[in-house]
């Protein structure tokens, strides 16, 4: 077994984050090599992936299942390689540092069974903390530029459902007192 874990500080605010993060899609599209990315339901997905090290390079079906959303500061995964014996999880924990600072931390596990584990550990044990902290500045850089094309996101949602609540409050009372006065 392999495994890594790797912290950003984002600058946005554990909402934006979870956001971003609660959209796996969004995770998938960070994924180095992807070709494609299917989704079966609000817990799983296929991911088409074409992988290589070196001038070895082959393209993976991965199935990647959700054991847990805990928004906006946890989620749990696992994933299996179809034909290949390997699988693995992680997890993703966020923790807000201030209103528009967030630290999230991945931490990621990969197993593989068979005679070729060994050596398959071996070739990947250097390669998985510098892909799991290329993947964590990734996600960094997007939520950070989706937050700064949108500061107020949070707070305009906000407004935006009292806006919509008082409306719809004046609007009943509206329609109650006209109906009243006929």
């Amino acid at each position: 077994m392999i495994e890594t874990t790797q912290s950003v500080t984002i600058n946005a605010s554990i909402a934006q984050v979870w956001g971003y993060a609660e959209d796996i899609n969004r995770w998938a599209g960070l994924m180095p090599g992807l070709v494609d990315c299917t989704i079966q339901d609000a817990d799983n997905s296929r991911w088409t992936l074409k992988v290589g090290v070196g001038a070895l390079v082959r393209t993976v079906k991965v199935a990647v299942h959700v054991e847990r959303w805990a928004g906006p500061d946890e989620a749990d995964f696992t994933f299996t390689l179809d034909g290949d014996p390997v699988s693995g999880g992680g997890a993703y924990r966020a923790r807000r540092l201030s209103p528009r600072e967030t630290e999230v931390t991945f931490h990621v596990q990969v197993h593989g069974e068979g005679p070729m584990a060994p050596m398959w550990e071996t070739m990947g044990k250097p390669l998985l903390p510098k892909f799991a902290l290329a993947f964590a500045e990734q996600f960094k850089g997007e939520i950070e530029q989706l937050a700064a094309s949108d500061p107020d996101a949070n707070a305009r949602n906000k407004t935006g459902i009292i806006s919509r609540v008082l409306a719809w409050l004046r609007q009943l009372f509206s329609t109650n007192e006209g109906g009243a006065k006929q």
